[in-house]
């Protein structure tokens, strides 16, 4: 299918620009994606994967629009082959990332209790005591040490576990399923073969707890189904999908920790006002890039102006949360990092029906991870120099593979 382009104004379309997955050291921005940010608000890419063509929205009040305006679909997508990052980034129909309201409304609030305030409460204590016994591990193993071997990779997995009630003894299949699925280097099978493998045991779990009462994500869905609220391919798709979003924490916190250890600045700073480091947590989530290039598209369902360009319906169209998050309208000097920022409307958890429903627990073990390694650790720093420490190569969420320390 041939795309059309239409401006309101006169003048060339915007060019087609390609858009490779590049492995990006440290917490570099990725500089395609600041030369698409200078040629305008609204572009045009083609990502390594899928057929044709796809506009990029990056200017902030833009990006927001278009993930709240129900005239952009996310279910449209399914049965295109529409650019994309990944080669194994294939939608599965009912998908709670790929339905649209109400449907997606449906899904989400059938497990809101676990993801609200009082729900994250619920597990901070359990999560402050498996990251207390992570951290005395590290101090008695001495340095030098691996930082997310010890603490940044098995703290979230244990967190998400304990959310969304996978036994412990089963974390780490969980942890290696993750990994082969967020991975584009091992290629679309082997990818495909774990997601099929993990949705297959939250398909047991869940059905064994249509009758549960339980607090966890798991027994929250297996009601939901038992009560004939959603489908158990629903309840599978969304259990998957939150289990796997859930350790991206640990490429998060490890770019978090990294920036801070090479900026020992921030770090006496986070060490000498406490009280400063909520506030601070938000600056570094709206700094970090957490991901290669883009996400999931929605298609336009009719024609409309974005930045003086005419999007036709049928388009695929994609957002940058991390471009909107470096926006100088919104966020002044947007590429310092000010821990006195505010207001700060970041958008690292996305916006609109879609938003990560995680983000406040993500939150929460971020605030877990500063409070106990910086005061439990006070001479924390990186054992290597920046240049030598391994980043991910391949995948789509960017963290450093290890990060070695010492103290």
């Amino acid at each position: 299918m041939t795309q059309e382009v239409l401006l309101t104004g006169t003048g060339a379309p915007p060019p087609i620009r390609h858009w490779p997955a590049l492995d990006l050291p440290g917490t570099e921005f990725d500089p395609v994606l600041a030369e698409l940010m200078a040629e305008g608000p609204v572009t045009r890419v083609q990502l390594p994967n899928g057929r044709g063509w796809a506009w990029l929205v990056t200017r902030y009040d833009d990006v927001r629009m278009v993930a709240n305006d129900p005239r952009f679909s996310r279910e449209a997508v399914m049965g295109r082959q529409v650019t994309r990052l990944a080669p194994h980034f294939i939608p599965d129909r009912g998908a709670v990332g790929f339905l649209d309201p109400p449907d997606h409304t449906r899904l989400r609030r059938s497990v809101a209790a676990a993801f609200t305030a009082k729900g994250v409460e619920r597990v901070r204590e359990k999560a402050r005591d498996m990251l207390d016994e992570l951290v005395g591990e590290l101090l008695r193993g001495g340095p030098p040490a691996d930082l997310t071997a010890a603490v940044l990779s098995p703290f979230p997995i244990a967190v998400i576990c304990e959310l969304m009630g996978v036994p412990a003894g089963d974390r780490h299949l969980m942890h290696v399923r993750t990994q082969l699925i967020l991975s584009s280097s091992h290629g679309k099978d082997v990818s495909e073969r774990a997601k099929r493998e993990m949705a297959g045991y939250f398909a047991d779990l869940i059905g064994l707890r249509e009758t549960s009462t339980g607090e966890d994500v798991a027994s929250l869905l297996g009601a939901a189904v038992g009560r004939g609220e959603i489908t158990p391919d629903q309840a599978v798709g969304f259990a998957v999908l939150l289990q796997i979003g859930g350790e991206a924490v640990t490429s998060n916190s490890g770019q978090m920790f990294y920036l801070l250890l090479t900026r020992p600045a921030l770090v006496e700073r986070l060490r000498a006002e406490p009280g400063i480091r909520r506030r601070a947590i938000d600056e570094l989530l709206r700094y970090i890039p957490h991901r290669n290039a883009v996400g999931l598209s929605r298609i336009a369902r009719q024609d409309m102006e974005i930045g003086g360009v005419r999007i036709r319906a049928g388009d695929p169209v994609y957002v940058s949360y991390l471009a909107a998050n470096r926006d100088p309208e919104v966020f002044p000097d947007p590429g310092t990092i000010d821990f006195s920022r505010s207001p700060n409307p970041h958008v690292a958890f996305g916006s609109g029906p879609h938003y990560c429903p995680g983000g406040m627990l993500a939150r929460l073990e971020e605030e877990l991870l500063l409070d106990a390694l910086l005061d439990r650790v006070p001479g924390l720093r990186l054992a290597v120099p920046p240049d030598q420490v391994p980043f991910s190569r391949g995948t789509l969420i960017r963290g450093p593979e290890a990060l070695p320390v010492t103290w």
